[in-house]
């Protein structure tokens, strides 16, 4: 398989429900809140005493069915059981040394990532991630979107709602170190997880100090800032078909093979019908100026600190025309900003089809955003 790196640190006719086989997985230490209510919570590790708010909380294709498990679409569409935010707490020694800045002792800082999932992304899809960091000493905490979210009436209603609530657990952790420095860094997952972070920007403006707290972030395929109702609808696509969708597949092919590799019948229905759908909802005034000021804040007022872009030639939801079209604007304006381009992974999907060169810039980064924290 031919490899591309580029790098530089300068109507469905009938749905069929099958009961999913059951799987036991290897289960992560995850502190979670069940509680409605805002008072503080306490969250206990290993070695930390934390306080915070809680939070809220098989495809087969035939010629007449598409067939998915009923688990699959109520995760999809509704998201989990449980609540969309989840505290992972590290504890234990850095596997890739103490000299990188990512572990920290008694007496020194903490850091906390905030993962944020692309759409309709599950939290056991997270859990490579998630062990990225909890290995080096970094806790994380993760927030996942449902498709049913984002098409709520009135559109994106929960949008806003469980970034403002995310914001408001991340300043009050940051606030309440009982003596220690704390800080974040971020790493969004397509431009679900990038408008999120613009959302929590946003918030954080309002705050004095917070944006300072923020030591770092990656944007994993996205930072696409153009309100395109085609990448809408590519996105949501990729959300309900999973690995059915040409977006996503496991890339085993070619550059010049992935670039002429052609939609089902059944994506290119859900792309064309969704579009059309967005074209008529983004240019409702209401929803295209609260996206504008997001993306506003994102190409404006990001935080003074490095930023990382991983993406791919051959992603078929965001335009890698649009990354680096972007990421060459926060250069011009005067950011620290990083770019890989891993040439020929599919969409969130870099870090499984190059495990060693993911972990590499991840590793890289973090060396350069923590070593002097």
């Amino acid at each position: 398989m031919a490899r591309l790196f580029i790098s530089c640190n300068l109507p469905l006719s009938r749905f069929v429900i099958h009961e999913p086989a059951k799987v036991r997985a290897p289960a992560l230490r995850v502190q979670q809140s069940h509680s409605s209510s805002r008072s503080p919570v306490s969250f206990v590790s290993n070695t930390h005493r934390f306080s915070s708010f809680p939070n809220e909380r098989r495809h087969l294709f035939g010629k007449s069915h598409f067939a998915f498990s009923s688990n699959y679409a109520i995760r999809t569409f509704f998201g989990t059981e449980r609540s969309s935010t989840r505290w992972h707490f590290a504890s234990g020694e850095s596997s890739i040394g103490r000299d990188n800045g990512a572990i920290f002792r008694d007496n020194e800082p903490e850091i906390a990532m905030v993962m944020l999932g692309w759409l309709g992304a599950k939290p056991k899809q997270l859990r490579r991630y998630i062990e990225l960091y909890n290995t080096k000493g970094i806790h994380v905490i993760t927030f996942v979107t449902s498709v049913m979210d984002a098409l709520n009436v009135p559109l994106g209603k929960k949008l806003e709602e469980r970034p403002r609530r995310l914001a408001e657990d991340l300043a009050s952790w940051l606030l309440n170190g009982d003596g220690r420095d704390r800080f974040l860094m971020f790493h969004t997952f397509s431009n679900t997880g990038w408008l999120t972070y613009g959302s929590i920007l946003a918030d954080f403006k309002s705050r004095d100090g917070l944006l300072s707290k923020i030591k770092g972030c990656i944007v994993d395929s996205g930072g696409d800032p153009n309100i395109d109702p085609k990448v809408w609808a590519a996105g949501f696509t990729a959300a309900m078909l999973k690995k059915n969708s040409s977006a996503i597949y496991p890339s085993t092919k070619t550059i010049a093979q992935e670039l002429k590799l052609k939609p089902s019948i059944m994506e290119t229905i859900m792309l064309t019908s969704f579009e059309k759908l967005f074209i008529l909802i983004l240019s409702l005034p209401d929803i295209n100026q609260k996206l504008s000021k997001i993306i506003d804040v994102l190409s404006k007022d990001q935080p003074p600190c490095p930023q990382l872009y991983l993406y791919s030639s051959v992603d078929r939801v965001i335009p890698f025309e649009a990354v680096e079209s972007f990421l060459n604007k926060q250069r011009e304006g005067g950011k620290d900003v990083r770019f890989f381009n891993f040439g020929s992974s599919a969409h969130v999907d870099h870090y499984r089809t190059f495990p060693e060169e993911y972990g590499l810039q991840v590793d890289d980064f973090l060396r350069e955003c923590l070593g002097k924290t």
